[in-house]
């Protein structure tokens, strides 16, 4: 008996990248046949971003954040626009079921991110601790501290997140999942993966058996 195909440990996911497949994931399937939304709700969006702290600026104290509902609807368009570029960047296969009718267009999406990445303009800061080695990494110009300039971060951050991911090399490891009761899009980690988990491809496995045996109608 032939043994089974080794499968590679997943590629380590950088920071942007995570940010943007979790942000994207916020839209899943809800377990019943139909769609759930974990960013339905100000607090929604409060509990997302303060898991999602470590990956933020510090000037966003991510971790006291406080969504309000006008934060909340520009997350959610920024979502939208993230989607419909995954939608876009999966070609010629489908994209996920999930919101596919209802998305922008690709044009209007990459608007949508082009103008919150530059709500907050960044600068260069050199940083290099003891025993490490030094790092530049790009942060926000200092600005007052309101709620205004803590959503436009916000938003600032998370579009910054779509381009450095829509514009690297992952974006070509991107899949919709399709096994049945799932909206999800991931990174392609194998050539012979295709589905974003193992229950997943379980559940099309048998989808399929199911179909052949019921054969044509």
């Amino acid at each position: 008996m032939p043994a089974p195909p080794q499968v590679s440990a997943p590629t380590p996911t950088p920071g942007p990248t995570r940010l943007t497949l979790d942000l994207a994931a916020t839209v899943r399937h809800d377990g019943r046949g139909g769609v759930a939304d974990d960013l339905d709700t100000p607090e929604g969006l409060t509990a997302w971003v303060r898991d999602h702290a470590d990956a933020l600026p510090e000037a966003l104290a991510a971790r006291r954040y406080r969504a309000d509902a006008a934060g909340l609807d520009r997350v959610r368009s920024l979502r939208s626009a993230v989607r419909a570029l995954f939608a876009r960047a999966v070609l010629p296969d489908a994209p996920s079921p999930a919101d596919a009718h209802r998305l922008p267009p690709p044009a209007e999406a990459v608007a949508r991110l082009n103008e919150a990445a530059a709500k907050v303009p960044t600068v260069p800061v050199l940083t290099w601790p003891g025993g490490a080695a030094p790092r530049v990494r790009d942060e926000p110009v200092p600005g007052p501290a309101s709620p205004d300039r803590r959503a436009d971060l916000l938003d600032a951050a998370l579009a910054r997140a779509a381009h450095a991911f829509l514009a690297g090399p992952d974006r070509r490891r991107l899949r919709a999942c399709h096994a049945p009761r799932c909206v999800r899009y991931f990174l392609k980690e194998h050539p012979r993966q295709e589905w974003c988990k193992p229950s997943c491809g379980n559940r099309a496995r048998v989808a399929r058996h199911h179909e052949r045996a019921r054969g044509p109608a």
